[in-house]
Order: C-alpha cells, then sequence, then structure tokens
C-alpha cells in the first residue's frame, strides 16, 4: 500500500529521525545469515556506528576494526570473548574493547542493538576490558533526583572507555529538567512507549522501533506521552578532551604532553 510519500522520519543537518517505515537492510562483510539496518555512521557525520542486526537462526556478526558495544533486543546470542562462552537474552549486553577476539552467534532468530567506535585511547590510563552483563542488574539512579525519570548505566566508569550507554526510563508524563546542549553525540534507539523529542527547533513524536542521532551542540529534550513507561537506549562519546578528536572519522589521537 502506497502513502504518497508521508513518514515522520526527517534529516537536518545536526539531527536525524528514523522510522522504521524508512528502515533499508544491507549486508556486512564477515557476517553470515543476517541483515543490518544502519542507523548512524561516518557519512551521516558521526564519529561511531549505530545499527540493528537481524539474525536468522544461526546468524553471525563480522568482524570489526573498532570497539563494539551489542545490547540484545529479542531473541538469543551465545557470545565467546576472553576464552568465555556467555548467552545474552533480551536485555544482555556486551562491550568489547578494539582488537579483542570474539565470535557473536544468534541461537534463534534475533534482533540486536550493535554499537561501534574507533577507540581514543587517554596517556596513562588503563586498558579497557571485557564486559558481559544484563541490564535488570544493574541499579536504577533517578536522573536529578527525579523519581520518575531512571538511568542504567551499562558501561563502566573510569578513563579507559572513551563511551557510555544507558537505558533511560521515563514514567508517564516525566520529562527532561532542561533543554541540553552539549559538546557530545547521541545515538538513541527507542525501546518502549512514546512521547515528543525537541531537537534543535523541530517537535517529533517519537515511538518504540524510532532511532535517532543527534550532532554535537544539537538542542534536544524528551517528554513521555501516553499510559505507558518510555524507555530507550543512548549513546554518547564521554571522558575525552575535546582537542582529542578522531582524525576524519577514520583514525584516533589523543593528546600527548
Amino acid at each position: 500500500m502506497h502513502h504518497l510519500g508521508l513518514t515522520r522520519s526527517s534529516l537536518k543537518p545536526d539531527h536525524l529521525l528514523q522510522t522504521p517505515n524508512t528502515f533499508v537492510r544491507t549486508p556486512l562483510p564477515g557476517a553470515t545469515r543476517a541483515e543490518f539496518v544502519i542507523h548512524a555512521g561516518p557519512r551521516l557525520g558521526a564519529r561511531f556506528t549505530q545499527m540493528t542486526a537481524e539474525f536468522a537462526a544461526n546468524g553471525t556478526l563480522g568482524p570489526t576494526p573498532a570497539q563494539r558495544f551489542l545490547y540484545v533486543l529479542e531473541g538469543e546470542l551465545e557470545l565467546t570473548a576472553g576464552g568465555k562462552k556467555h548467552v545474552l537474552a533480551p536485555g544482555g549486553f556486551a562491550y568489547l574493547p578494539q582488537g579483542a577476539p570474539h565470535t557473536v552467534r544468534a541461537r534463534e532468530k534475533s534482533r540486536v542493538a550493535v554499537i561501534e567506535k574507533l577507540y581514543q585511547p587517554e596517556v596513562g590510563a588503563a586498558q579497557p576490558e571485557i564486559l558481559v552483563g544484563d541490564e535488570a542488574a544493574k541499579t536504577a539512579v533517578p536522573l536529578m533526583g527525579d523519581e520518575a525519570l531512571r538511568v542504567r548505566s551499562l558501561m563502566p566508569e573510569g578513563s579507559a572507555y572513551d563511551f557510555a550507554v544507558n537505558t533511560m526510563t521515563y514514567d508517564p508524563g516525566a520529562a527532561l529538567s532542561m533543554v541540553e546542549i552539549h559538546i557530545m553525540e547521541h545515538g538513541l534507539l527507542m525501546l518502549e512507549g512514546a512521547g515528543i523529542y525537541r531537537l534543535n527547533d523541530s517537535w517529533y513524536p517519537v515511538q518504540a522501533g524510532d532511532f535517532i542521532w543527534m550532532a554535537p551542540y544539537c538542542p534536544q529534550w524528551f517528554g513521555a506521552l501516553g499510559k505507558l513507561p518510555a524507555k530507550y537506549l543512548i549513546y554518547k562519546d564521554w571522558r575525552r578532551h575535546p582537542l582529542a578528536v578522531a582524525e576524519g572519522n577514520h583514525g584516533s589521537a589523543s593528546l600527548e604532553g
């Protein structure tokens, strides 16, 4: 059925709203029995890549030149890394440092959020380590004291890690207390519920399944609507000096004394 070109999707210089009716699947090198919706990457202007991997049973993920973060949306993954085998169910996640050997296989039909970023080392910092966890085991912390808006941090603290991934859950009617404008960029995948997102001077209705990319300094605000909580998975680059930027989008740099 044709809808005369109508969509909620929108691309502006400093943000993207990508809705499921505009998703296009593509294969990636080294992956088997899997297709990918590539939401954000260097061609968009992002300094990271975020995609949704859609696996058939026994599908596998190919190699990456970067760090990799996995969050299971549906199905079940088998991850082998650091000499150990892990099974990840929905809400399960894993962080693989750049260069860490690993394999990923879907035990059944599965969907997985995949975030990749070239590592920016910091002089004197410890090396990042493999991390495997479950979102449900993470403590929910009220944002700025607001019990109706809760954050679960999925990445460790510390200078070894140059990005963060959180889930944020809003009770119906809850909203950010301010319009945020900052140097970090975001990749955001709506997991549950619905609401209104302000991106720069545009206001968008959003719902589960939508993806948003926000460039550095893009004004942003969210409020939950409806009778059910709203929840999203959100990435941001983190803990690096503003001058320690990646060279183009293809290398890394660190501040040297």
